[in-house]
């Protein structure tokens, strides 16, 4: 019997939740399950991700197989380095100051990521700015040019 930790869908129709689960590689995608380690929610802005962290090294030690998409919901959470650490045999020490060195740089990550967007926002701001300036200055000739006529 093969384990791996994949995504059941649940909620509405197009309102979709996700249940992270551990299950047989053979039963369907919504069927039934071996245990449920967390749950995830691509509605909400960021996306919520809770999974129990035991649960899911557990299963990782016992050989459970994640999905793609688990596998990047792990790597986000931290899960899979420290997952990596403890198969490497790092002791608890160094694998608290790695996952305190990975905390910091998701930190780092997430300020350049909102810079980002901040500029993007006003560099967008400005070309609004511009356009109208350039359409304001059309309409000043057009009516320079009706004037002079007259």
């Amino acid at each position: 019997m093969s384990v791996k930790l994949r995504l059941k869908r649940m909620g509405k129709k197009k309102y979709p939740f996700y249940r992270i689960v551990t299950i047989d590689s053979r039963t369907s995608r919504d069927g039934k399950y071996i245990d449920k380690i967390g749950h995830y929610n691509p509605m909400t802005n960021p996306a919520e991700i809770v999974i129990n962290e035991e649960r899911a090294l557990y299963w990782l030690k016992q050989g459970a197989i994640p999905s793609e998409t688990v596998r990047s919901l792990l790597s986000r959470k931290g899960i899979l380095l420290k997952y990596d650490l403890i198969k490497k045999g790092a002791d608890k020490e160094k694998c608290e100051e790695e996952m305190k060195r990975w905390e910091l740089l998701q930190l780092e990550r997430e300020k350049r990521k909102e810079a980002e967007e901040i500029q993007k926002v006003r560099e967008k701001a400005d070309q609004k700015e511009v356009t109208s300036l350039e359409e304001d200055h059309k309409e000043g000739t057009t009516e320079d040019i009706e004037e002079k006529s007259d």
